[in-house]
């Protein structure tokens, strides 16, 4: 018998996870991703309840406040964004901001913690999760710039990194679909809006019995339809529009390649014509396409990046 569907995970961020009820769920899947054991103490103001069209369907933010004391952001993201990373930045430097105490000495700076869950795909990587936060080095030695035994007492903090925003970006559509432990079957949820019956990871459990489509009310049934159809009809208007600037990009890409072609398989014109195609395909399609070896996409790249 096939996994019963559920509700999407940033529809119940927005609507079902705020409820201590169902703090669990929540809880489970902190735990999981952070290797630690998750309480939730409260629910801080977030953007989830904004109402302007980007921020409805562009992401769904919940923001909580754990038994450390630590704050935690989690957001959802379909569309592509290219400055993603520089927003992220901006909304952890906001939440350090907020939640600074006028007066109040810089060692009572609250520890920000953002996990970005991303349908789509983010820079270049071969993984489907990456982890970021902020360490000092010795220049010379290689050696980390370590707290020492007073600043650990008064900070409450083993390490530098523990001070600064942690980033975790999840790249949902990375993953395989292959559970290998607790944290790849909360992945697989968050891909798939379904639980298998021999997923064993923290807060699944009770997901499965919460975030049940055919257990909503009428009503609720009713809004998450809406929200869902709202979220197709974006993701449609966006591929059309990627899909139309995709072909008059190949077009052009076909007419370089013709006026180019004539000129007996000049170098600089198949150069020309993978500058072209850069922004449309990946580098391996490129290199076939234009001629050249995947090397010299790769170099390419690097200089249309600088």
């Amino acid at each position: 018998m096939p996994a019963r569907k559920l509700v999407s995970f940033d529809w119940a961020i927005k609507r079902l996870l705020r409820s201590k009820a169902n703090f669990g769920i929540l809880e489970g899947f902190l735990s999981e991703l952070l290797h630690d054991d998750i309480k939730i103490l409260d629910i801080l103001d977030g953007e989830s309840n904004k109402g302007s069209q980007e921020s409805k369907f562009n992401r769904v933010d919940i923001k909580v406040r754990n038994q450390q004391g630590e704050i935690v952001i989690i957001e959802v993201q379909f569309e592509q964004e290219l400055d993603y990373l520089q927003r992220i930045l901006f909304a952890t430097s906001k939440v350090i901001v907020e939640h600074m105490r006028e007066a109040s000495a810089y060692e009572h700076i609250s520890k920000v913690i953002s996990i970005n869950i991303l349908y789509f795909d983010l820079g270049r990587g071969d993984d489907y999760i990456y982890v970021g936060n902020t360490q000092f080095t010795g220049m010379h030695t290689g050696h980390p710039l370590e707290l020492n035994a007073k600043q650990q007492t008064a900070f409450r903090k083993a390490s530098v990194d523990k001070i600064f925003p942690e980033y975790y970006l999840i790249k949902v559509n990375q993953f395989n679909d292959i559970a290998k432990d607790t944290l790849d079957e909360w992945i697989y949820f968050l891909k798939n809006e379904t639980i298998e019956d021999d997923f064993k990871a923290k807060g699944l459990q009770q997901a499965k019995e919460q975030l049940d489509v055919l257990k909503l009310s009428e009503q609720a049934r009713k809004d998450y339809e809406a929200y869902m159809e709202d979220r197709r009809y974006q993701a449609s208007m966006f591929n059309s529009s990627y899909g139309s600037g995709r072909m008059d990009g190949l077009e052009t890409g076909r007419k370089e390649g013709r006026k180019e072609g004539r000129k007996e398989g000049d170098k600089e014109a198949r150069l020309n014509i993978a500058r072209n195609l850069l922004p449309l395909l990946d580098d391996r399609t490129i290199a076939e396409k234009a001629g050249l070896s995947l090397e010299e996409i790769l170099r390419l790249r690097k200089e249309e990046q600088k």
